[in-house]
Order: C-alpha cells, then structure tokens, then sequence
C-alpha cells in the first residue's frame, strides 16, 4: 500500500500518461531514467501501474488524490522554479513552452536570457478554451497567472506564469518539454535579436535545419 508514497512514486503517477515509455516519463519529471525503471517496476509489482504497448495507471483516481496531495504540499513548500517547470506535466492539458522559454528548452538549458530567480516568469502556450483552467491548475499551487508579464511588485511570490492562449498549440517534445516549434522558436529569437544573437548562434550549431547570421563572439 505504501508504494506510492515516495516523491518519485507520485512523480510517476501525476506524470504518466497512456503509452509512456520509461524513458519518456524520466524526461517529463526530470529524472534519471534508471531510477525511474525501478520506480515504475514497484508501482508495476504493486498493481498501480500495468504495460500493454506503453505504461498505463490502472486507476486515475491515484492521479486526482495525488494532484489534491500535490496542491496541498504546496501551501506549505510553495514550487521552486525547477518544479514549476514540470507541474505542466500534471495538469492533463495540451500546452508548449513559447517565447523566451522555447528558446531554453530548444537549447538544451544552454542559453537563458537573464532572468532573476525573484522575478521568474515561465512563458507558456494553451488553448484559448482552457485558459480559465490553466488558470484555476496555477492558482492551486499559489502561481499567478495573466496573459501579459507582471510587475514583480504587484505578486507575492518570485514565479509568474504568463499564458498564451492559442486556438491550436503545435507542439513537440525536448528532453520531455512541450515546447513550440523550431521554426518559430527561431522566429522569435531573429525578432529579439540584440537578446539572442547568442542563443541563435548556439541553435544553428545545434541543429542543421537552422541557418542564421548569427555569428556570436562574447567580449
């Protein structure tokens, strides 16, 4: 009964979807994926989790009570910035990083526009038709959400979440984070140019389908 107590268990649990791969769900949690094989085989042993083509929960009421355990916790040990960055994984809605977080997660964490760890927003793509949902998922772990960046003086925490809503989300998967894609991570970058020059210099070395000008040299 107490397998799923652990922080990975849970991780595990709000995380999987049907048809995951071990090594899909390590990336989602940003986890080893070693660890998370072993995981997955107790959850398996315990009868929560069952494979047929792909890993499956058996009973989604162990996600709802999670997520409800998940939000609670949050009253008390409110999200760092890397658990936000994986609580979109638990809300079982289609999204996509987008802006300067597009330009993060493509780069592999290699390029992030300065931002102050007191004033983090994350900058992220949904349906127009669930944005009041997005909205009620961020306000149960305390995160303010809006449509346009905040003044950090008007929020009682360091992380914000500014939502795009969008009538459809092209999406793909980076080191398991929804993100925009390449292209128009792309475009975005060429249209913030002065900002990353150096994060278009890196995505042209990274993948061939890019071709920039960008030909950063730091001072």
């Amino acid at each position: 009964m107490y397998e799923v107590c652990g922080e990975k268990e849970l991780k595990v649990i709000l995380a999987l979807d049907s048809d995951d791969s071990i090594s899909g769900v390590a990336r989602k949690i940003d986890e080893n994926r070693e660890t998370i094989r072993r995981v997955v085989n107790r959850l398996e042993e315990a009868g929560y989790v069952a494979y047929d083509n792909g890993n499956h929960l058996v009973d989604q009421t162990l996600r709802d009570a999670g997520l409800e355990f998940l939000t609670a916790a949050a009253d008390i040990s409110p999200p760092s910035i890397s658990e936000a960055y994986v609580l979109p994984q638990f809300a079982g809605m289609e999204y996509a990083y987008t802006g300067i977080d597009a330009v993060y997660v493509w780069t592999r964490g290699g390029y992030q526009v300065a931002r102050d760890p007191e004033d983090y927003p994350l900058f992220i793509a949904v349906h127009e038709s669930e944005l009041d949902a997005w909205t009620e998922f961020f306000d149960r772990f305390g995160i303010p959400t809006s449509e346009e960046r905040q003044p950090i003086e008007d929020l009682d925490g360091a992380i914000q979440v500014v939502l795009e809503p969008r009538s459809q989300i092209d999406a793909e998967m980076v080191d398991g984070r929804s993100v925009i894609p390449l292209k128009e991570t792309v475009a975005f970058a060429n249209e913030h140019y002065a900002h990353f020059q150096s994060a278009l210099d890196m995505l042209g070395r990274m993948y061939d389908e890019v071709n920039t000008d960008a030909n950063y040299r730091p001072n």
